[in-house]
C-alpha cells in the first residue's frame, strides 16, 4: 500500500494515506467516516467540473475552462437596480414564448377543471410548450433573447415579474420534450457566436449539466431514506397560505401567488422564499415536499425532492451541502423590492424607523441560530402560522 501510494503521488495524484501507527480511529469504518467528515467529497463543484471535462463543454483548446474559471457564481448574483440615479427595477424583459392551446390541450384543461374544480390554482394562463416542436421553439426564443442577461439577474426578484430572464425550460426537460444535451449545446453555441456572455452561459449550463444531473444522482443514491429524513426534527404543519398566497409577507405572497397562477417560480423564490420560511419555521419536510410536488409544472420527484428536502430544508443534515441555506429578511430586501411594500420590516433598524413589526424571517433566523433574545417572539409567531 505504501509503494502504491508513492507511485500515485509521483505523477501528482493527491492521496490521503493513513498508516497503522497514525493516531486515528482504530477501525476501517471509523477512519473512512473521519475522512469523509474532513474531506466532504460529495460536492457539486467537483462533480460539475468533471462533467464539463467529460462532455467537453465550455473548454478552450487546451482542455481548460473558458475564461480561466470554472465558476462564475460571484458574477451572477445581482439584484435589480434600486438606486434613483440608476435604472430602477428590471426594466423591459423579452417575454417567454407563449403557445396557443390546441384541441387536445383544451380537452385536458376542461377535464382538469371538471375533475379538480376545488383544487388551488388557475388554468387561465396555461401557455406551456406541449409538443416537442413548441419546446424547441421555446429553447430558441430563450437562447436568442434572454440568455444574454440570465446570468446577471438569475437570483433577482421583483414584484409582478414572474419570469425575469429565466429560461422556463425545466418542464420541457423533465417531461423529455427536450434533451439536456441539446439545451446545453444551444447555450454554448450562443456563447461561441458572441450572442451571450461567458458568465450567463456558464451559469445556465451549471444549472443543467451541474445541478440538475447532481440532483438526479443524489436522488437515486439516497432514496428511500431521503423521503423520510428529518434531521432537524421539524414537525409543524404547513400553513394554509401556502395554498392560497394569502399572507402579509409580501415576498411569500408574490412567490405563492405566481405559483398558483403559472405553476412556476424560479429557483431563488423556491429556495430563499418559500423554502427558507419552511426551514426557519420548522415545517414538516414531508408536507413541504408534497407541496412542491403538487404546485409546479416541472415537479417530478427525482428533481423536486432533493431540492426541497435536502437543499431547502436541510432535512438530511448536510448530505451534500456545507450548511443550511438560511438568511434573514435583509437578504430578501437586497435581492428584491418586496420589503418596501411589506407589512413587515426586514431589519430591526427599519422596523423602528417605519413603525412596522419585524420580518418573521428575521425573527425566525435568529431563533434558528439560537443566539439572541428573540426566541420568545419567534415562538409566539409559531403559535399561529396562518396569521402571518
Amino acid at each position: 500500500m505504501r509503494h502504491f501510494c508513492d507511485e500515485l503521488r509521483a505523477p501528482g495524484v493527491t492521496v490521503h494515506y493513513i498508516s497503522l501507527d497514525d493516531d486515528a480511529e482504530p477501525t476501517l469504518a471509523g477512519r473512512l467516516s473521519a475522512a469523509l467528515a474532513r474531506l466532504r467529497p460529495q460536492r457539486l463543484e467537483f462533480f460539475y467540473r468533471e462533467m464539463r471535462r467529460r462532455h467537453r463543454i465550455l473548454l478552450d483548446g487546451k482542455g481548460d475552462p473558458e475564461g480561466g474559471r470554472w465558476n462564475f457564481d460571484a458574477d451572477n448574483r445581482k439584484g435589480w437596480p434600486k438606486s434613483p440615479a440608476g435604472r430602477a427595477g428590471p426594466g423591459l424583459i423579452p417575454l417567454p414564448e407563449r403557445f396557443a392551446v390546441d384541441a387536445v390541450t383544451q380537452d385536458v384543461l376542461r377535464l382538469v377543471e371538471r375533475r379538480f374544480a376545488d383544487h388551488p390554482g388557475s388554468l387561465a394562463d396555461f401557455a406551456w410548450p406541449v409538443p416537442r416542436a413548441q419546446a424547441l421553439q421555446a429553447l430558441d426564443a430563450f437562447v436568442g433573447a434572454r440568455l444574454q442577461n440570465f446570468g446577471d439577474f438569475q437570483d433577482a426578484m421583483w414584484t409582478a415579474t414572474p419570469f425575469g430572464w429565466h429560461s422556463l425550460l425545466s418542464s420541457s426537460l423533465n417531461l423529455h420534450l427536450l434533451d439536456a444535451r441539446e439545451v446545453v449545446a444551444a447555450a454554448e453555441a450562443a456563447f461561441r457566436r458572441g450572442d451571450a456572455s461567458l458568465a450567463s452561459t456558464g451559469g445556465f449550463v451549471r444549472q443543467i449539466l451541474g445541478w440538475r444531473e447532481f440532483m438526479r444522482g443524489i436522488y437515486w443514491r439516497d432514496m428511500p431514506a431521503m423521503a423520510e429524513a428529518d434531521h432537524l426534527g421539524a414537525a409543524r404543519a404547513l400553513p394554509s397560505w401556502y395554498w392560497s398566497g394569502e399572507t402579509r409577507m409580501a415576498c411569500v405572497a408574490d412567490a405563492v401567488g405566481q405559483t398558483l397562477r403559472y405553476g412556476y417560480a424560479h429557483h431563488i423564490q423556491r429556495l430563499m422564499v418559500t423554502g427558507l420560511f419552511a426551514l426557519l419555521a420548522g415545517i414538516d419536510p414531508k408536507q413541504v415536499a408534497a407541496w412542491y410536488l403538487a404546485v409546479y409544472v416541472d415537479a417530478v420527484e427525482w428533481a423536486e425532492l432533493p431540492n426541497a428536502a435536502s437543499m431547502a430544508l436541510w432535512a438530511d443534515g448536510g448530505r451534500f451541502t456545507s450548511k443550511p441555506y438560511i438568511a434573514s429578511g435583509a437578504y430578501i430586501d437586497r435581492m428584491s423590492n418586496h420589503c418596501g411594500q411589506c407589512a413587515y420590516a426586514p431589519t430591526e433598524a427599519l422596523a423602528e424607523k417605519r413603525g412596522r413589526p419585524l420580518c418573521p424571517s428575521t425573527v425566525l433566523y435568529w431563533n434558528f441560530l439560537e443566539r439572541n433574545g428573540l426566541r420568545e417572539r419567534a415562538m409566539a409567531m409559531l403559535e399561529d402560522l396562518d396569521a402571518l
